[in-house]
């Protein structure tokens, strides 16, 4: 999977939102850290793969993979602010829809991950914790195409609020 355009949208997108927010000379790596790890607890919660307590399944597909790519966006944000979006390659991974155990463990990884990166600061940490990311959305079922067509399109609905004043 190359995520070269990826993130030329997404630094399109970037500085659009700071330059109209005034936020160009602003720090914002531990805002957009702190915003991806949001993003991975509000998908663990449509996943519902934690809930043991409850019947109730998970939200729809659709609904979970626009949550799921909320976090890619701030995934190549992140390696943007780090300087890493013109050497970074990763493999998407082909893998089965995961168990709910397993999916648990994937967002606990994936969390070891984020912090890992906030005390290295390194290109592989950043690596291993976009590879883990993107093993929770093989274990979701969502293939590359469908990330990249969801990513495409919520960066068109992210500007437009941008636009609204959102």
């Amino acid at each position: 999977m190359d995520f070269t355009e990826l993130f030329m949208m997404q630094k399109k997108l970037d500085r659009y939102i700071e330059a109209k927010n005034g936020l160009e000379s602003e720090p914002l790596l531990e805002r957009k850290l702190m915003a991806f790890q949001v993003e991975l607890a509000e998908l663990a919660n449509e996943t519902r793969s934690f809930k043991f307590w409850s019947g109730k399944g998970p939200s729809e597909d659709e609904i979970i993979l626009e949550e799921y790519v909320d976090g890619i966006h701030f995934l190549l944000s992140v390696g943007i602010e780090y300087g890493l979006d013109n050497e970074f390659s990763i493999h998407y991974p082909v893998l089965n829809k995961a168990s709910e155990n397993c999916l648990v463990k994937s967002f606990f990884t994936v969390m070891e991950d984020l912090l890992t990166l906030r005390k290295e600061e390194t290109k592989e940490a950043y690596e291993r914790l976009f590879s883990n990311y993107l093993k929770i959305g093989a274990e979701l079922g969502f293939g590359p195409e469908d990330i990249v067509r969801s990513y495409e399109q919520k960066n068109e609905v992210n500007r437009h609020r941008q636009d609204e004043g959102y």
